[in-house]
């Protein structure tokens, strides 16, 4: 075996026979009625069966799909910065993470729409669950990290994609998308996580500015109107106060059902600058921890004043404070719809109502929280 055999997503040559097991499987019609109603099944399947290559499969299947979840379930994508992306120079997308799809989905629409080859996307082991799934996963470009893991387990797997992600850049000329932390951001507080970006440098002997140089860091900012699974994340938050969280059998995929199927309001999606050597140089005058410490705070702040804040968010952080600092920002319909869906929501879930609301607002106020603290300090 190749040394990524476990961890890559399929070529090209790998393509037909996954079409063929994909197209046996027994969601195969109901996906296809979803998401192509116009088309005939039939037919459909014969020539999703005749798909050869990795490119065809993302512009004939899930270009389409995409573009049906956004313009059913999103009330206007909005998108800059790609226009400076050089379609040469390949590097890491790294995103904040709001939702296990269509972050880095939608993003691929936006690359595609551009001009620009698709990125390989990060797929963590926990959304594995069916052989159906991995299939599509690794048609879609997705490469395998593994999640969770003890000691010196971690450190060979961290090791193994670190390594994955580079030769990906360096020598298949692919971009990746990979979230800028471990998991979804559940209490709307994005914060590039320094472990990541260890991780990224495991595989190289370079310096520093060398080493990320070669990576080519390019932050993207996104940002919904709706916080996809909002009131799920506000059930975990909860129950995570007084004990660890565990997660239900199917629950990873009633996150990603939810996530495509909630409406979103607008959605907004910007391709940060890129991470230059002279960025690099300041971080590497630090410290050694403190060099990636920097480099986390210099992304985050890239995401930040390119995150959109919403009226929802606005909205949110005058009712958490008490205050009518961001009127000018909605409206008082606005503002009684949203509490009308913040009610509605809140009241399927158990607990104390006023922790509840406490921490679904703080979801949606902390953007603009962080906004206004990278303003302070400009």
């Amino acid at each position: 075996m190749n040394q990524f055999d476990e961890t890559r997503p399929f070529y090209d040559h790998e393509i037909q026979s996954a079409t063929e097991r994909v197209s046996e499987n027994i969601y195969f019609n109901e996906i296809a009625k979803q998401f192509f109603p116009e088309e005939n099944i039939t037919s459909f399947k014969e020539n999703f069966r005749k798909i050869k290559t990795v490119k065809e499969f993302q512009l004939t299947v899930m270009h389409p799909i995409i573009r049906s979840i956004i313009n059913k379930t999103t009330d206007g994508l909005s998108y800059s910065g790609f226009e400076k992306l050089i379609p040469e120079k390949k590097g890491i997308f790294i995103s904040n993470h709001r939702d296990i799809l269509l972050d880095s989905a939608i993003l691929q629409v936006i690359l595609h729409e551009h001009g620009l080859d698709t990125s390989e996307i990060s797929f963590g082991d926990n959304l594995m669950i069916s052989p159906f799934i991995i299939d599509i996963g690794k048609m879609n470009k997705m490469f395998k990290i593994v999640r969770g893991g003890y000691g010196r387990e971690i450190l060979i797997n961290s090791k193994n994609v670190s390594e994955y992600i580079r030769h990906a850049i360096t020598q298949k000329k692919q971009s990746i998308w990979i979230a800028q932390r471990n998991g979804r951001t559940k209490d709307g507080d994005d914060k590039t996580e320094i472990a990541v970006l260890k991780m990224f440098a495991m595989s190289s002997k370079l310096p520093f500015v060398e080493n990320f140089i070669e990576l080519n860091l390019m932050p993207v900012a996104v940002s919904y109107e709706f916080e996809p699974c909002d009131f799920m994340k506000v059930r975990e938050l909860y129950i995570s106060q007084e004990k660890k969280y565990e997660k239900k059998p199917g629950e990873d995929l009633e996150s990603i059902l939810n996530g495509i199927n909630q409406k979103k309001g607008n959605v907004s999606i910007v391709a940060c600058k890129t991470i230059t050597y002279e960025e690099l140089e300041e971080c590497d005058k630090q410290q050694q921890n403190d060099k990636f410490k920097k480099l986390a705070e210099i992304i985050d702040k890239k995401i930040y004043n390119n995150y959109k804040l919403w009226k929802t968010n606005y909205i949110a952080f005058d009712l958490l404070n008490k205050r009518n600092q961001f009127t000018d920002k909605y409206s008082t319909l606005d503002k009684e719809s949203f509490i009308a869906y913040m009610d509605a929501g809140l009241s399927d879930i158990e607990g104390n109502m006023p922790e509840l609301i406490s921490i679904f607002l703080n979801l949606y106020a902390n953007p603009v929280k962080k906004f206004l603290s990278l303003q302070k300090t400009c």
